[in-house]
């Protein structure tokens, strides 16, 4: 089977590094699927705007390499313990396919890029190839008694996110809400637990330079 890209990912997110680790995490991260020139009529996304959220069936295309064996090591777990890459939702799978379900904000219909679907809370980068889209559906898709393995045994609690007036005032309030949302989820790699060290992100154009220190993420700027 050969599959090509129906659409493609836009967020403020351009690297992989602060991508939320799952969907819904971040929920006032913004983003915008648009799509390719063939699916630019409004017919592809009819009836969709009758449902609240979706599934995207995804390419993890900034992996540089390949699952490099059959065993992974979960962030949740400390980046220590391993588990079978197939008991996790590791990006180095032996098939680079990602699945989220995000929220549906809006149906933009753009005279020259066709229908336009606004979303919250998508784990993806910017460009990121979508390769199908599907409407989530309730009555199928939600099992609240659902068992989750070792994320249900392993808590984990959000950073506080300290950012300096000066650098909050370089974003506008929306972007400042999903910035917040991003950092508190960690991006660090969870083996990493160095205080002085300082950590990049790009983030909707800027820089964003941080430290992480008990329990709490410091920003010291952002830059162009």
């Amino acid at each position: 089977m050969q599959i090509e890209p129906i659409a493609y990912f836009h967020s403020p997110l351009t690297s992989k590094f602060g991508i939320p680790r799952q969907g819904g995490l971040a929920h006032a991260l913004k983003g915008t699927i648009v799509f390719e020139p063939a699916y630019r009529q409004p017919d592809v996304v009819r009836g969709l705007e009758a449902f609240s959220h979706l599934w995207l069936i995804w390419e993890f295309s900034a992996n540089r390499h390949a699952a490099a064996g059959i065993t992974v090591r979960p962030p949740r777990l400390g980046g220590n313990d391993r588990v079978g890459v197939f008991a996790s939702r590791s990006p180095f799978r032996p098939n680079p396919l990602g699945l989220t379900c995000a929220k549906i904000d809006r149906i933009e219909l753009h005279p020259q890029r066709g229908p336009i679907i606004h979303v919250s809370g998508a784990d993806l980068m910017d460009g990121t190839p979508i390769f199908d889209v599907k409407p989530y559906v309730r009555y199928a898709d939600c099992y609240p008694d659902a068992k989750s393995g070792f994320v249900d045994s392993t808590e984990w609690e959000p950073l506080e996110v300290d950012i300096p007036p000066i650098v909050a005032s370089k974003f506008s309030a929306e972007e400042l809400d999903a910035l917040r949302e991003v950092l508190s989820l960690d991006p660090r790699p969870q083996y990493h637990n160095d205080v002085q060290r300082v950590y990049g992100m790009p983030f909707a154009g800027y820089d964003v330079h941080f430290q992480v220190s008990a329990g709490k993420v410091l920003v010291i700027d952002a830059k162009r």
